[in-house]
Formats: C-alpha cells, sequence, structure tokens
C-alpha cells in the first residue's frame, strides 16, 4: 500500500503547479526565525514619497541630481555605490555629463537583460547604462530578477554579472554565483534593512548622523507605496515569503540588499534534488506503513501527527541550519495518505465485521437489541461476567415417537421440527431475549445479556406465553393441511431467574457466548419436571416472585434445590392479572392452595375433594390434578 501510495503521488514531483504548493510552503518555513546577518553593511537610501515631496522633481528626475547624490555619498565615506537605475537612454547632454564626472569605479549601475519570444525561440537582450557612464569607469550589473508564476520573487540571479555580484566585487568581496534554482532567504519583511530617504542621502550632514555611511554599501532605488493593495502591485516592487504575513510588498532595492547578502554570507537555500523528494516520499510512505502495520487506533492518531510534525520539523532545520530546501508537501501527504488508506481499509473491515456481527446476532437476538448493540458496542462485555439473568428452556413433548413414525422422512421431520423452531425463536426474539442454542428439539434463550433488562423475568413469562400460543396456531395449521391425522405438536417450559456466568465460552477454537450456573440447571431441571407435573409452563421461585403482579400463580409443588437446606416452591401461571377478580379464577387460587395444604397434612380426604373441584374449575391443569390424585394413591371415578 505504501509503494502504491508512493507511485501515485510521485508524477507530482513533476508538475509544475504542485511547485506553487512547495513554494508557498517555503514562504511559511523560510520566516520562522531566519538568520540574521546584522549589523549589516548594506544601507539603503529610497526614492520614496518624502523625497518626491522635498524634491519637487517629477519623475524622472534630471542626472544632475543623481551625480549630486553620488557626490554626497562618496563624500561621507560610502565603499560602493550602487544605483538600482537603468540609465539606457541619454537625457539632456549637460546632464549626462555631470553625471558621468561624478561616476568611478566604485558606483554600480543597473542593466537588464530582456527576454523575447520568437518564433523560432527566445533572444536575450543585454539592455546597458549608456556608453558616456561605461567609459567614467562606472560598472554596470544586471538587475533584472525572475519571480516565480505566482508573482513572488524567491529565485536568487545566477548571472555572474548579476547587481549585487558586481557590487561585492567592486568593494572586494566576490563572490561566486549560486547554483541554479537557489532560493532567496529573506531577513525580514519591507524596510528591515536601515533605510533614509533620497532627500536625506543629499544632504546627510543636516539631516544623518555622522558615519551613518562610512564604508558602507550604498544601495538606491525606488521605494514607493503607491499601491494600496498588494494586487494593485507598485514600480519595482515585489511580493516575499514575507508578504504572506504583513501583506506588504518590498521595495526592489531593498531585494538587491537581500540577495547582496546572500552571496556574501551563503545564505541562499539549495533545494534538494527531485530524486531526492522521491527518495522522502517514499521513505514517509514506508514510515507511516510500518506504525500502521497492526491496525489503527488512538495511538495511530498521534503517530500520524507526530510524523507530519517531525517532517515539517525536519525540514525547517535543514532550511535554517543546512540552508537545504527539502519540501515537505509530498512526503506529509505521502504519510498522511498511507494512514489514512490503513484507517479506510480497518474502517471498511470494521463495518464488514459489524454487518456479520449483527447478521449473526440477528438470529439470536431481536432486531431492535441488534441496533442497539450496533450503535453501542461497548454494552457487549466478552470474556465472562456475573449477571441477574431468567433463562428458559423449551422441549417439545413427543419429539422421540415423532422422530420413530418419521425416520424413513428425515426431510419431513426437519421441516417440521424447523416450522415449529420458528415460531418459538420469534416470540423469544419478540421480548427481547437471547438465543442461546438449540438442543435438538429444546431451545435454551436467556434474558439481561448482552443487553441489561430491568425486567427480564416478565418478558421471559411473556415469551413462554407466547411459545404455547404459537404452537396452538401451528397445531391448526397442520390439522388444517393433513387432517385429523397430522402430527400435533406440545411443549413443556421452564423458567428460573438468578445469578449467572455469562460470556464466551468454550475453547481457542470454537467458543460460544452463554450462561453458566445453578440457575441455569435448576431451568432445565424445571423444562424436565414439567413433563412429570403435566404442565407447559413451571416458573423457579424468583421467577414466580418477580411476575406476581403481573399473572396469577399457583404454587405446583415443592422441590429441593441444590445448594438450599429447604425446599423451594415451584409455580404455574394461571391467567394474567386481569382476571384476579374473575370468580372461577379467585375460587382456584383459593381451593389450590387448600388442597395443597391438605396434601401436606396428610388430609387425603379432604384435599381430595378440593383436587377434584380445583379439576373442574381448571380444565387446563387437569393432568396436574391427576398427578395429585396419584400422589394420595386415589383415582377418581
Amino acid at each position: 500500500m505504501a509503494g502504491l501510495i508512493a507511485a501515485l503521488l510521485a508524477p507530482l514531483v513533476f508538475f509544475p503547479p504542485f511547485a506553487l504548493i512547495e513554494a508557498r510552503l517555503f514562504d511559511l518555513l523560510s520566516i520562522i526565525a531566519p538568520p540574521r546577518p546584522f549589523p549589516t553593511s548594506v544601507e539603503v537610501v529610497a526614492i520614496d514619497e518624502p523625497s518626491f515631496s522635498e524634491i519637487g522633481q517629477r519623475w524622472p528626475w534630471s542626472r544632475e541630481l543623481h551625480a549630486r547624490l553620488v557626490e554626497s555619498l562618496r563624500a561621507a565615506g560610502a565603499r560602493v555605490v550602487g544605483i538600482d537605475i537603468i540609465f539606457a537612454e541619454p537625457s539632456t547632454e549637460e546632464d549626462d555629463r555631470t553625471l558621468a564626472s561624478a561616476l568611478g569605479p566604485d558606483v554600480v549601475l543597473a542593466a537588464d537583460d530582456v527576454l523575447t519570444k520568437l518564433d523560432h525561440g527566445i533572444q536575450t537582450t543585454r539592455v546597458n547604462p549608456i556608453d558616456p557612464f561605461l567609459d567614467a569607469d562606472a560598472k554596470a550589473g544586471v538587475a533584472s530578477v525572475d519571480p516565480d508564476p505566482d508573482v513572488y520573487l524567491r529565485r536568487m540571479p545566477t548571472q555572474p554579472d548579476s547587481f549585487a555580484a558586481e557590487i561585492l566585487r567592486v568593494a572586494g568581496e566576490p563572490a561566486a554565483p549560486p547554483p541554479a534554482g537557489a532560493l532567496i532567504q529573506y531577513f525580514g519583511p519591507a524596510r528591515t534593512y536601515p533605510t533614509v530617504s533620497y532627500y536625506q542621502a543629499l544632504d546627510p550632514e543636516e539631516f544623518l548622523q555622522p558615519g551613518r555611511f562610512k564604508d558602507k554599501i550604498v544601495l538606491v532605488g525606488l521605494s514607493l507605496k503607491a499601491a494600496t493593495s498588494t494586487n494593485a502591485g507598485a514600480p519595482d516592487t515585489f511580493p516575499t515569503p514575507f508578504t504572506v504575513t504583513t501583506r506588504e510588498l518590498t521595495a526592489g532595492v531593498e531585494v538587491q540588499a537581500t540577495i547582496l547578502d546572500n552571496l556574501r554570507h551563503d545564505l541562499f537555500v539549495v533545494p534538494v534534488p527531485r530524486s531526492a523528494v522521491l527518495g522522502l516520499l517514499l521513505a514517509a510512505a514506508l514510515v507511516a506503513a510500518a506504525l500502521s502495520a497492526h491496525g489503527v487506533t488512538w495511538r495511530t492518531g498521534l503517530a500520524a501527527l507526530s510524523v507530519v510534525a517531525l517532517i515539517f520539523l525536519g525540514t525547517w532545520l535543514a532550511l535554517r541550519f543546512g540552508r537545504v530546501w527539502m519540501p515537505p508537501a509530498l512526503p506529509a501527504a505521502a504519510s498522511l495518505a498511507v494512514f489514512g488508506a490503513r484507517f479506510g481499509l480497518d474502517y471498511a473491515r470494521e463495518r464488514q465485521l459489524r454487518h456479520a456481527v449483527s447478521e449473526a446476532f440477528s438470529r439470536y437476538l431481536s432486531p431492535e437489541l441488534v441496533a442497539q448493540l450496533a450503535r453501542d458496542p461497548g454494552a457487549l462485555k466478552l470474556g465472562g461476567e456475573r449477571r441477574n439473568l431468567s433463562i428458559l428452556f423449551c422441549d417439545v413433548r413427543g419429539f422421540t415417537t415423532l422422530s420413530e413414525k418419521l425416520k424413513d422422512q428425515p426431510e419431513r421431520l426437519t421441516g417440521l421440527i424447523n416450522r415449529l423452531l420458528d415460531p418459538l425463536s420469534e416470540a423469544v426474539l419478540a421480548e427481547g431475549g437471547t438465543i442461546d442454542k438449540y438442543m435438538g428439539d429444546c431451545v435454551m434463550a436467556f434474558w439481561n445479556a448482552p443487553l441489561p433488562s430491568h425486567d427480564h423475568p416478565l418478558r421471559a413469562v411473556r415469551a413462554a406465553m407466547r411459545m404455547m400460543d404459537a404452537v396452538t396456531t401451528l397445531n391448526a395449521a397442520l390439522r388444517q393441511e393433513e387432517g385429523e391425522h397430522a402430527p400435533q405438536f406440545a411443549v413443556g417450559v421452564g423458567i428460573n431467574t438468578g445469578d449467572c456466568v455469562v460470556g464466551n465460552v468454550g475453547s481457542r477454537w470454537r467458543y460460544d457466548y452463554s450462561v453458566l450456573g445453578d440457575t441455569v440447571n435448576l431451568a432445565s431441571r424445571l423444562e424436565s419436571l414439567s413433563k412429570e407435573y403435566a404442565v407447559s409452563l413451571i416458573l423457579g421461585p424468583a421467577t414466580a416472585e418477580a411476575v406476581q403482579d403481573d399473572y396469577v400463580l399457583v404454587e405446583l409443588d415443592r422441590i429441593a434445590v441444590r445448594g438450599r437446606a429447604t425446599e423451594s416452591a415451584i409455580f404455574t401461571v394461571v391467567a394474567p392479572a386481569s382476571q384476579r377478580r374473575d370468580p372461577t379464577i379467585a375460587e382456584l387460587t383459593q381451593l389450590h392452595a387448600q388442597a395443597l395444604a391438605g396434601l401436606r397434612q396428610e388430609r387425603g380426604d379432604e384435599a381430595l375433594g378440593l383436587i377434584v373441584r380445583c379439576q373442574s374449575l381448571a380444565p387446563w391443569l387437569a393432568g396436574y390434578y391427576r398427578t395429585l390424585m396419584r400422589k394420595i394413591g386415589r383415582t377418581p371415578r
């Protein structure tokens, strides 16, 4: 993945518009704590607005005025005077003669290289000062600069006779031309260099402190603020990296002073070759791949931010102390792309896994619970925890006999059992239960895990009632389909409530989300006892206590429970609580309790009469009452 991303980003190294992004990053980084070659030996004499006001001449000024300036600066002790004005055309003969007489080997005049596009190529024309000035032994230096496509001035002039290089040569400090593509290191915004107005330099004894120009290199040029914004432009002014923060342009003469100090102190910045950028791009992608090899976490996010921060910090350190420019845009983009791609892959896998988990859980949980788990996966605690659960076991009665009858028709047998298990499972899911497993013709389910349910005993009992209704509906459908000889189903349900351990149970090769504990064992035992007591539903004591306000219950018997010294009562549901005041139900519950009391106190005749009466009141419990009659050794006629 890292190699693919690096290969996709590599063409941007050679894409010219992308170079503008790198150039803007250079602007931002190069102005952070830039080097300061100060105190500098360069002074700027600005042809500015105050000078126009004081001198009172229209531009271009007379060359006699420039001659006075050169003589004034020479008298003030200037080592070299560089005039960033191109005197390419003659003016009046007298003014030209006056300026020529003032010039000498300590003066450098600006020249220009004009590029003209022709059909067969580009023609370069050198525009020099007029011959009388060069004959006066003044030197000429090319003041041309090459702005980038966004008009920002960043490139060092590479001509060996550039304006700044010629000034240094005259000053006795010759400097080798910078390599092609070298970048200017700016030291500050406009007016960073010591600057005086032109009219002040004409009379330094009156306007300036003594020795201001002593042994200094003095550059003279336009420094006007005619523009009100950087978009409007101004005469001989340029946007520089500091324009990003100050919104101000820098005068061309101050740019020349900056170029001069770049040459003198070797402060210009050399960009690394494109092959090195490609190497940095690949290295950043590989580092990001190594840091995200084990998936994306919050630590990976910190690592991504750290990698990007280190790329920019390393770029700044190389720029500031090594004078080397390593564009950070593509390495940073590569690292972020690798981290982002890994995050995207992990997110897609997570979505796929979540979908698979939801699909799997939807077979055991209700859709509402699955949706809640999807919104809050933290609610599913794996690994085992202790909880109070309601456990339900539901077994199909007579399934062994049916299996024997249909042993030669396995497809019909599995079709019938699946047809039965479907509504039984639906009853569990409708009440928010979790289907633990299918054991042949038996269904095991529980409530209050993995998501909490405060009324889990009531939900379990309601699910059992739904199951019995579903069996009645299925029997009617089978009878309608196959006639009187159609198979008829019955179920026995046992429900118990208590503390269990719930979580992943199994081996490292296979495990299930299940429950363990005595509560589970007792629920299974209650389901088995439902056959012995000939009832469809038996509730454990804790379940009965929890739902006694919602259903009319009757005690079936008392059984020994593991871990308890006394026997525990078991119950079945007679009717919903809304029928509690029904005379038949009220009489049944009263007589049933009396019958059990007489049975336990060995008052057989009295108990028998009560049982017979209860049997007539609750024909659906006839099998149970026959069981009680057998216990007292009598069977009614």
